[in-house]
């Protein structure tokens, strides 16, 4: 006779999140109030370009020598992990972090592309990257070929850009060109941090699509 007949299995443990990925999804959550760029162009700067730059260059260039000096000195840089380290990647404690890369895409971004271009491309940035890596790393389970990124991912990427787009009243032909370019950037492997990568190809896309589909309805 079975001893275990008639007593309940024991449950298996749901699988718990590594501290690394616990890491990724707070910095990712962080990531999200990146929307503060994009908002702030167009809500209270009202799309004025030359005022935006007067702010956005300035804070870049501040980052990126900050940056520069935690790299060569111990001071500033113990400062800085000590302050921001819960935020690192591996690669960021040689090389600039996402915030620099961000704050220069966002001069870049606000400068070459038309308003209504730029405040979508920034916003997918913030919003495409941070559902893709959240959702990669909870429910990511098919993982493409040579990658740690997801279909699952992608899949938010592009269905949070999309929605995005739409609730903006962007033309929902161009809103599935920028969200499809987003997921793809963001999928690419070009080895250019995603900061720079998402926000320019995807404008560069939209600004391309624009000569033929209306940006808004």
């Amino acid at each position: 006779m079975n001893t275990t007949s008639g007593k309940k299995q024991a449950k298996k443990p749901k699988p718990t999140l590594s501290k690394h990925e616990l890491k990724e999804i707070y910095r990712k959550s962080f990531h999200l109030s990146s929307l503060i760029v994009p908002f702030s162009y167009r809500y209270l700067l009202n799309y004025d370009k030359s005022l935006a730059i007067a702010i956005l260059l300035p804070l870049a260039l501040i980052a990126v020598i900050f940056e520069l000096l935690r790299l060569e000195h111990k001071t500033v840089k113990r400062i800085f992990y000590r302050l921001f380290g819960i935020m690192l990647r591996k690669h960021e404690m040689a090389d600039l972090t996402g915030a620099s890369y961000l704050l220069t895409s966002s001069v870049f971004t606000i400068t070459l592309f038309p308003k209504e271009i730029a405040f979508i491309a920034l916003s997918f940035l913030a919003l495409g990257d941070t559902f893709a890596a959240i959702f990669g790393i909870r429910y990511g389970k098919r993982k493409f070929k040579g990658s740690y990124k997801s279909l699952e991912g992608s899949l938010a990427c592009f269905v949070s850009c999309f929605t995005y787009a739409l609730l903006f009243n962007i033309h929902p032909g161009m809103a599935l060109i920028g969200a499809l370019t987003a997921t793809f950037a963001e999928l690419s492997k070009i080895p250019v941090d995603d900061n720079i990568k998402l926000p320019i190809v995807t404008a560069i896309v939209m600004s391309i699509a624009s000569i033929v589909i209306p940006v808004k309805l």
